[in-house]
Order: C-alpha cells, then structure tokens, then sequence
C-alpha cells in the first residue's frame, strides 16, 4: 500500500463581497429582513463569481505560491488557506484585482456613473509613463471601518464614512447626523434617499474609498483620484504594477493592524489568528425613479413621485420591474453636467 501524506490547511482569511442588487429584498437591506429562511436562502443562492472576478495579483500569488498555501474563488468571495503551522511574513501584503465578470454590472451598481478613464502621464523628470485609471476604489483592513463589538463585530475593509459634502455628487454615500444617506442626484441641494441607521447597515463602497493621487511633479493631465496601474519606463522598457486596465476594485490585506487588532489575521510570530479574519466588502444598488411608459408608443403614462431601490427581488410585480438596460440619465438643462434625477424606463 502506498504512503499517503495529508496536509491540514487553515483559513489565513476570507473576503466576502456582497451586493445588494442580489440581496435586498427591495428597499428592505438584506440583513433587516425578517424572514430567517429568506435572508438565508438568498446567500445561499448568491454567487458572486457571475458579478465579479476576484484575483490574486502576480505577486500575490508567488506570496501564497511559497506559503505552500491556496487560492479559491468562492461564491461570497474569496478565501486564502495555508498549512497549518505556516508563518506569515509580516511585512507582507495580499493584493486582489476586482474586475466585472457580469456585461451589465454597471447599470446597476451606484457610483459607476463617475468616469474612470484610463490615462498616461509622463514624468518630465525621468522620462518615466505612470499610467492612472479614475475613480477605482482601495479597500483594505489598514482602513476598515467596523460595526458591532466583541464576537458580534463586524470587519468591513471601507472606510469609516465622512461628512457630507456639498461636492458630493449623484450616488455618493454620506453621513448626516446617524443617518447614513445616497444622493440620488448632484449638487446643489442634491436630493437624497436615506438607507438607514448607520449602526443597524453595514459599512458601504464609497466615494472616500477612492485615493487620492499624487502625481510626478511638474506633470499634467493626472485625475485627482484613483490608482496608479502601470509604470512604464521607456528607456529600460520595464513594466512594474501590472494591474489590469479593466480593474473596478482593488483589495489590499496586511497580516496586523496595530490601531485595531480585530482587523489582524496574523499574530505577532507570524502564525495564523483563530477565529478566521472575515472581511466584508458591501457593494450598493442603485435608486431609480420609475417612469411608465405605453408599449405601444412610448409615450409617458406616469412617474413615481420618489426614487425606488433598483434590486432583483422586491414585492413588484414581474411586467412593472425595472430593467437594468432601461436606465435614463437625466441633467439639468441649464447646467448639462449635472444629473438631477436616474430614471428605469418601464415599459407597460
């Protein structure tokens, strides 16, 4: 009989990353509702992996490659395992692309209205291209924000909400008082829907998530946030980074959190923490007003008088659902750069 050798791995960490256009039950947050069975089945039959595709870096993967450990794609996200007894180096840092895997991602997802070019801009000093993407959120458990204490704490890799800003624009999610609000269309006087309590939601995607950029100095044409993807220097023709262009998200894990210990998935000899680090990513959905118009000819037969969660389940009735290809921006004719409403065209 041959000798059979078996490894016991442990969870070095876990991300889950939820949206709510699958999860809410419409404006009722998925955790808020009240039938067990449903709030279970719905995570249950929840699979991210056809809305994004989550992936390890190429350093990232060499990291987990020499820890003997493992990679899985799940469907709440993603999950990182190494043998038992594995050492993790502290200095490290475990990096994560996000990229849309579903073709309508963005017509459902709030913020993806804010333009995310892809631009060069060259370092007058040597030469060197630093290629930038707008508007792409960093996410990490050096940021976090968290809900809840003890074994009821939650661990959220965004960042703790500011408060609201008066250049905030359509789909933001600001604070006002304990209020935790999304802008439903831009400033001024951006009309708003609240979500909640900020202690009974979970902590959201937002504007502050997006890092500012520093560029080279004397350089022009950089956008004021988002991530650097590449740089590229001619005269080597070498190529550091590598983050893909159609990257939406970027995660970014250290093993110890010295302001907030809870966020730490390594103690400090390196050896795995017990119970397993679950961070949480919580994507929002957008909010629409509805607008019917006559199959027949288009024309308008009525109009909501207030925005409704765009969500897959909800309580409306299948012929009166908003489709996620029906979206309608609508701007203010004095002023075209300011949208003042999201319309969902139903057709009826």
């Amino acid at each position: 009989m041959g000798e059979r050798v078996q490894t016991a791995y442990l969870r070095l960490f876990e991300v889950r990353v939820l949206h709510h256009y699958w999860l809410d039950e419409g404006d009722v947050e998925h955790s808020a509702i009240v039938d067990d069975g449903l709030r279970t089945s719905r995570l249950l039959t929840y699979d991210v992996r056809k809305v994004l595709a989550l992936e390890p870096s190429a350093e990232t993967a060499q990291l987990i490659a020499g820890m003997q450990g493992v990679f899985r794609a799940t469907g709440l996200g993603l999950v990182v395992a190494v043998p038992h007894g594995t050492v993790t180096d502290l200095d490290a840092t475990f990096t994560f692309h996000v990229r849309a895997a579903a073709f309508d991602y963005a017509a459902y997802t709030a913020l993806t209205l804010r333009p995310q070019p892809v631009v060069d801009v060259l370092d007058p000093g040597d030469d060197t291209i630093h290629r930038y993407k707008a508007n792409v959120p960093v996410l990490s458990n050096l940021t976090g924000a968290a809900r809840g204490t003890s074994s009821a704490k939650r661990l959220f890799l965004s960042t703790e909400y500011a408060g609201s800003d008066a250049g905030d624009g359509v789909e933001a999610v600001v604070m006002s008082g304990t209020q935790v609000r999304q802008l439903t269309g831009d400033p001024p006087a951006a009309p708003f829907h609240v979500l909640g309590a900020r202690s009974e939601l979970p902590v959201y995607v937002h504007q502050g998530d997006v890092p500012a950029i520093v560029p080279p100095a004397g350089s022009t044409g950089a956008p004021p946030r988002g991530v650097e993807l590449s740089t590229i220097t001619r005269a080597r023709s070498s190529n550091t980074s590598g983050i893909p262009p159609d990257v939406v998200a970027i995660i970014k894990l250290a093993p110890r959190r010295t302001d907030d210990n809870a966020f730490s998935f390594a103690n400090a000899n390196g050896s795995v923490r017990a119970p397993t680090r679950v961070f949480e990513v919580h994507l929002r959905n957008r909010w629409t007003t509805r607008r019917y118009r006559d199959q027949r000819d288009g024309s308008v037969t009525s109009t909501d008088a207030n925005p409704t969660a765009l969500t897959f389940f909800g309580n409306t009735e299948p012929d009166r659902k908003p489709r996620t290809d029906a979206l309608a921006v609508e701007r203010d004719t004095d002023d075209p750069t300011r949208v003042t409403q999201l319309i969902s065209e139903i057709y009826v």
